[in-house]
């Protein structure tokens, strides 16, 4: 029932995808919603993140397969040399960009909430100020109110970008122009995804990661197996433990490096574009958070589990945040099943969300997947807890289907309780493991024990195969 006493009864300030899902919602059971954006609709996801970016991938992956003569010749197939134009490229990301914009618009439309054009911030409980794009500034009153205003790149100090010869992950989706050789700040999801996109396309890159190991955000075993075939063997020069101290844009781009330990100077390069992919931070700093009592970590607002906002580690009333603002985990669907959970208790439909049972994925050729807890983190609760943790390991050059595809490279190890069988986590590389994912967090999700899962029958010949041995591989191990 909605709340007359109030101008609305949700206001959700940022339309990223948890601002999405929350309004839309919140609408569908009947509540009067307003939505705040200050830039596109859609946010980061749809207009300078992983939709735009899995399009320039969909593109440069074929360009990628069709110029590998030596896969294709297995197949017996011999194609003549491969032709792309960039620019085509580039306009099928934006076209894209622009019909899935266009679409969320429409959706929340027709489920009747009010969309509303700029920027918000607190003016104390259950109050929002607006200043619209037109320069008018305005108070509106809600029952509550959600703050889903995501993410920016993270750009260190010493690093100056000018968005064209020094630009982050906003711009290179862009793709406005290939450079010959072109440096990527960090080996994180983003940094790989963009070395890939570009590698395909004919340019050098040279991946800076200041951590003692490439890929330091990746399973030890997934990043040592992945390594050979995304990094080693393609056009990419990777260090690890060297810290870009200083990059000034130009032409020459000059990059100062440093002993990330020492602080000593390495070497100056000069390379023709820098991207920078040292991960995200908040955006809540207009907010007015001060205006409720909220102290941020670094930015990033304190939630329970319940999604709502904490102040001195207490639940405030009606204020719920959502999405990268959080720092959970910054994820466009953890945004949205994040919105989804604070709506439904708003509704009074009490929920909690699991972190554990989201997975994550990288779009490299092949891909990287991931669910659950770490192996580290695993270790740790099984000392907690008493018990044994259970570790095994299934190859895809095992599996007739990757085998039929002539993409036999590839790894997925599962962690298990080895008392209980519980499946805890697990780590994929290889040929769609993206998709092979969601099996194993649907496992993680209902708390599922591999003694059960291991009876579960799958598609012959297919890569969900590689699931299976490993659920059997560990039910066999359960109580040993």
């Amino acid at each position: 029932m909605s709340d007359a006493s109030f101008d609305f009864d949700v206001i959700v300030i940022g339309a990223g995808y948890g601002g999405f899902d929350a309004a839309k919602h919140a609408a569908d059971h009947g509540l009067k919603v307003a939505v705040l954006e200050s830039r596109d609709m859609g946010g980061t996801c749809v207009n300078r993140g992983c939709v735009p970016s899995k399009a320039l991938l969909a593109a440069s992956g074929r360009v990628r397969e069709l110029a590998d003569a030596e896969h294709l010749a297995g197949f017996g197939i011999h194609a003549a040399p491969v032709r792309f134009e960039r620019k085509k490229i580039a306009d099928h990301a934006n076209q894209l960009v622009a019909t899935i914009r266009a679409n969320l618009t429409k959706t929340l439309e027709r489920a009747g909430v009010t969309i509303l054009r700029g920027q918000g911030r607190l003016e104390g409980p259950q109050r929002v100020g607006v200043r619209e794009l037109s320069g008018v500034d305005r108070v509106l009153t809600a029952r509550d109110v959600i703050l889903a205003t995501g993410s920016d790149p993270f750009v260190p100090p010493g690093i100056e970008t000018d968005g064209r010869s020094v630009f982050t992950s906003d711009e290179a989706v862009n793709l406005e122009w290939l450079p010959r050789w072109i440096a990527i700040i960090g080996s994180g999801y983003i940094g790989l995804e963009f070395a890939d996109v570009y590698t395909a396309l004919g340019c050098e890159v040279t991946m800076i990661e200041a951590l003692d190991r490439v890929m330091p955000t990746f399973d030890p075993d997934i990043a040592k197996i992945a390594a050979r075939k995304l990094i080693d063997g393609r056009d990419i020069d990777a260090r690890s433990g060297v810290l870009a101290k200083s990059i000034q844009p130009g032409s020459p781009v000059q990059i100062e490096l440093v002993d990330m330990k020492t602080k000593e100077p390495v070497e100056t390069l000069e390379v023709d574009a820098v991207l920078v992919a040292t991960g995200r931070v908040p955006s809540s700093k207009h907010l007015n958070l001060e205006s409720v009592g909220v102290e941020t970590n670094r930015g990033f607002i304190p939630v329970d589990d319940s999604m709502r906002v904490l102040v001195n580690g207490a639940p405030q009333a009606h204020l719920w945040a959502v999405g990268d603002v959080t720092g959970k985990l910054m994820l466009a669907h953890t945004a949205a099943a994040q919105g989804s959970v604070a709506v439904d208790n708003i509704l009074g439909h009490p929920r909690r969300i699991d972190y554990r049972s989201i997975p994550a994925a990288t779009f490299t050729h092949p891909e990287i997947s991931s669910v659950g807890l770490s192996e580290a983190d695993a270790k740790e609760l099984a000392g907690e807890e008493g018990f044994e943790l259970g570790t095994v390991r299934s190859y895809f050059k095992a599996n007739s289907k990757a085998l039929a595809e002539l993409e036999s490279d590839g790894l997925m190890k599962l962690l298990f309780n080895k008392t209980s069988g519980e499946v805890l986590g697990a780590h994929i590389y290889g040929l769609h493991a993206a998709d092979l994912i969601q099996e194993i967090a649907n496992a993680v999700s209902r708390r599922q024990s591999v003694t059960q899962l291991a009876n579960e029958v799958h598609t012959h010949p297919t890569l969900s195969e590689v699931v299976e041995v490993a659920y059997k591989q560990a039910a066999s191990a359960v109580g040993a």
